[in-house]
């Protein structure tokens, strides 16, 4: 039997980014199909069935015996749950794997549970790894769950590159699938029941006086109560391109000017209001020249709050904002959303199991909000979900900072199998 931070080990060498240290593991990059083979190794070690639906979602099956039943019809309202395995540029060694190898270390207590005869399963359980997750390459996150819920339509998936062109239907093609058949699943969406995804805790939420000790030590194991309402915003600020050296300051139309002041302006913006959270994380200018003035700058924001009518309000006045800066150096602007997911609240009869499993291991087990993503918010429409967190000591996510300690993520395995249990 595996721990997971044994598991953890076996791929901490896998997509280790030389240049921004951590991790850099794009959907369908050599790095995560790595991991996709890893996934599926470990998981057929212990005698689960590994399939990959048409949207490139990988489920590993832990089947009930078989009644005669077909297949189709025994895993309806199974019990799933699993992560990703992408990340971000330069991203830490826990943002997704360590839900997926919580998972597989469960497995491994429940099998052995069952042989004990201290389990006895009335339904399927399933692990389950989504693609794109974090949007890195195509730029909308969690791309894998938005197609199986129908959150995003196939067409516009399918027409979205990558930074060197590629669409998404050529690179899912060239990866054995077949973009004609991507989109909503409702077969795959009726075999899944609940679905409780286990994740390292993204933010100070475990480490805040609230919740920490005489040692100022936080719980090992939250339970997520809700998630912001969050999107992503290009900002596309076009200039005239010339020549640094002949062009007279007076004289230039500069989009980098413009998309500098912006840069400032969403920070402004976002501080100015409570629980607010804007982000100018990724700047593009053409031709992107050292002695050329830039013809033209895309700018990506994300912003995130707790009320849809708040993250709304933000981004209208950002806009406006940005039209006054743009013209004001002889730019225009043009704003497009990416993608938005409204504010989630997890399946209130799953998130009150879930606290009551979960204090059998962590008996000071708060429930916490969270600002970032995850699939489980995407598939809270469709079907029940629930979220675990593990400590992050560090409160320092998508960096190489990111960390768990070992006891810490032993822990989040024992609460996972306690949950898995009392669902199964």
């Amino acid at each position: 039997m595996n721990t997971v931070n044994t598991l953890l080990a076996a791929i901490q060498g896998t997509g280790r980014d030389e240049r921004r240290g951590g991790y850099t593991r794009p959907v369908y990059s050599s790095a995560e199909l790595d991991l996709r083979e890893w996934f599926t190794a470990e998981a057929q070690q212990r005698g689960l069935g590994v399939e990959q639906d048409r949207n490139g979602i990988l489920w590993a099956w832990w089947d009930m015996p078989d009644d005669g039943r077909p297949r189709v019809q025994a895993r309806r309202g199974a019990l799933v749950t699993g992560s990703h395995l992408d990340s971000v540029p330069g991203g830490g060694a826990f943002d997704g794997p360590l839900g997926v190898a919580s998972a597989l270390a469960a497995v491994d207590v429940l099998q052995t549970r069952e042989k004990e005869g201290s389990l006895q399963r009335n339904r399927a359980l399933a692990v389950a790894v989504f693609p794109e997750e974090e949007g890195s390459r195509f730029g909308v996150a969690c791309l894998g769950s938005r197609l199986l819920a129908g959150a995003i339509e196939p067409a516009r998936a399918l027409s979205l590159r990558d930074a060197e062109g590629n669409t998404f239907a050529d690179v899912a093609r060239a990866n054995g699938l077949n973009p004609d058949l991507m989109g909503r699943d409702e077969a795959t969406l009726a075999t899944i029941g609940d679905f409780v995804e286990l994740h390292v805790e993204q933010g100070r939420g475990l480490n805040t006086k609230e919740f920490t000790d005489h040692a100022g030590r936080g719980p090992a194991v939250a339970v997520a109560g809700s998630i912001l309402g969050h999107g992503r915003w290009r900002f596309s600020i076009s200039g005239q391109g010339n020549h640094a050296g002949t062009t007279l300051m007076a004289d230039r139309a500069d989009p980098m000017v413009a998309a500098a002041q912006l840069v400032l302006a969403v920070r402004k913006t976002a501080a100015a209001k409570v629980d607010a959270r804007a982000t100018i994380g990724r700047l593009e200018p053409l031709p992107g020249g050292t002695n050329v003035i830039a013809s033209s700058v895309d700018l990506w924001m994300d912003v995130r709050h707790p009320d849809d009518a708040v993250t709304a309000a933000l981004v209208e006045s950002i806009h406006g904002q940005s039209q006054k800066i743009a013209a004001m150096e002889g730019c225009t602007v043009r704003l497009t959303e990416e993608s938005y997911s409204g504010t989630v609240h997890f399946d209130p009869a799953l998130q009150r199991s879930l606290e009551r499993s979960t204090a059998r291991t962590v008996p000071r087990a708060p429930v916490l909000a969270t600002g970032a993503g995850h699939d489980a918010g995407v598939l809270a429409a469709s079907v029940p979900t629930g979220m675990l967190f593990v400590r992050n000591p560090s409160g320092i996510s998508h960096s190489p900072e990111e960390y768990v300690e070992d006891d810490d993520a032993q822990l989040g395995v024992d609460a996972l199998v306690d949950a898995l249990q009392d669902l199964l």
